[in-house]
């Protein structure tokens, strides 16, 4: 058997981070990954998707060029070879400098392979068995199969399956209208495929106001996007063209079909009850407020503890580790103030609360909304979809949450999380002087029409 003073399972945004700090505090340390170091972020996730994203942005921007007194002529061809390469370029530079960096680690072994637990401070991997006193979990998540009608019997693509399509599907059908799936959607309209949305509840992005969600879909119906809410009844059968998907009174005749109706976690083959690790009824390792589990000296970060679904919660639960176990520090995760993109485009960058969510906490709120029409630099663009929000405490002048979609608003919305971090009030930044013209020089502008609801 083999000692360490730590071992890291699994090489997403938290495991290999944390593993990088406690070697260079002197400790020896496996990394064991099953497939690739990275994780979803960059091999299934972030960089290949905002890549195609970029690709399917510059086509748009190509084909709206004649109304910025660009002329080009013709139709635009796109290559989904040289799309889909490009992606792949991406994250191949991505993953190999992280195994150029582990490489050149002292103390570092890197093993691929599958980890089990065999007991609470052992795991085994290749046949072989490792110890340490700590072992820390960041298995990741992965794409939900839901048990619809048909789905057995067609060829289905999730998000880690579509990133490899080098053709251009004729008609996408998009199971789920969240985050995801609305990207995908987007991208391959943008690229040039028929593309219907299918979800099963009353609106898109559900987590989001009803004011967001409506212009998020409004943004995607302009575009040429078939989208259908409250679709019941979803099922599928194979065609000589593709698939036939019914959802409804709706049926689509679609070449793909894309799953994108949510994530489970990757604790199902671990072994975790030879350790006597506890999750709860959907998987996730359930962890206290310093990411450790039920065992002691057994930690879960990222996705697989449930208490952040983004590469930047996962960074920060190793920041969090990190600092507590290494530093001496004592940082919380609900010390967090959650923020995210949606990156279709234009984006939708949120952070804290939303309205709903401020309603209900009993607090007497405050809020503001500002359309993108009436933005400068959203007009100097011609980009003026979407709007802004922000939603403020009456009583004790924090801001409690924001909405920026719009141009630019997976940047805009960090003006406001730095605030709310940094605990200042909505008044103290009514009177910035922003540099114009900007998206962001109507951060205080919009705090000043603050009005009580």
């Amino acid at each position: 058997m083999k000692s360490f003073d730590a071992i890291v399972i699994g090489a997403g945004q938290a495991g290999p981070f944390l593993a990088a700090r406690m070697v260079e505090k002197g400790m020896k340390v496996a990394l064991i990954e099953r497939k690739f170091l990275g994780g979803t972020c960059v091999n299934t996730g972030c960089m290949p998707t905002k890549t195609l994203v970029a690709s399917a942005r510059a086509a748009h921007v190509t084909r709206s060029a004649a109304a910025y007194g660009v002329n080009i002529g013709g139709d635009i061809d796109i290559d989904m070879k040289v799309v889909r390469a490009r992606a792949e370029t991406v994250t191949m530079n991505a993953r190999n400098g992280l195994i150029g960096w582990f490489a050149g680690m002292d103390g570092m072994s890197v093993i691929y392979g599958h980890a089990r637990f065999e007991g609470p401070k052992t795991v085994s991997v290749n046949g072989e068995s490792l110890s340490a006193p700590r072992i820390f979990l960041n298995v990741g998540a992965r794409p939900v199969i839901p048990k619809l009608p048909g789905i057995d019997d067609i060829d289905y693509l999730t998000s880690t399956s579509i990133i490899r399509l080098d053709t251009l599907p004729r008609h996408l059908a998009v199971i789920g209208g969240s985050y995801i799936g609305l990207e995908f959607a987007q991208m391959y309209r943008r690229f040039g495929a028929e593309v219907s949305v299918i979800e099963h509840g009353p609106k898109l992005a559900s987590r989001e106001d009803e004011d967001i969600s409506d212009a998020i879909a409004e943004i995607l119906r302009s575009e040429g996007i078939d989208v259908h809410t409250d679709a019941g009844n979803i099922a599928f059968a194979g065609n000589g063209n593709g698939v036939s998907v019914t959802a409804g009174s709706a049926k689509i005749d679609a070449s793909h079909v894309l799953i994108a109706t949510g994530r489970k976690p990757n604790t199902d083959d671990l072994d975790l009850d030879a350790a006597g690790v506890v999750t709860d009824k959907r998987g996730y390792i359930t962890v206290d407020d310093k990411l450790a589990t039920n065992v002691e000296g057994i930690f879960a970060l990222g996705d697989c503890n449930g208490r952040g679904a983004f590469t930047h919660t996962s960074y920060n639960d190793f920041e969090i580790a990190a600092a507590n176990l290494l530093d001496g520090d004592d940082r919380k995760v609900s010390n967090r103030i959650p923020a995210y993109a949606l990156y279709i485009d234009p984006p939708l960058g949120r952070v804290g609360m939303t309205e709903k969510q401020a309603r209900e906490s009993g607090r007497r709120i405050m809020v503001s909304t500002r359309p993108m029409s009436r933005v400068g630099r959203a007009n100097e663009r011609g980009e003026t979809k979407g709007f802004m929000k922000v939603i403020a405490d009456a009583e004790t002048k924090e801001i409690l949450g924001a909405a920026i979609l719009g141009i630019e608003g997976d940047e805009v919305i960090h003006g406001l999380i730095d605030a709310m971090n940094a605990g200042t009030t909505y008044p103290a930044l009514k009177w910035s002087v922003p540099i114009h013209p900007t998206v962001s020089e109507l951060i205080p502008t919009l705090l000043g029409d603050l009005k009580p609801v």
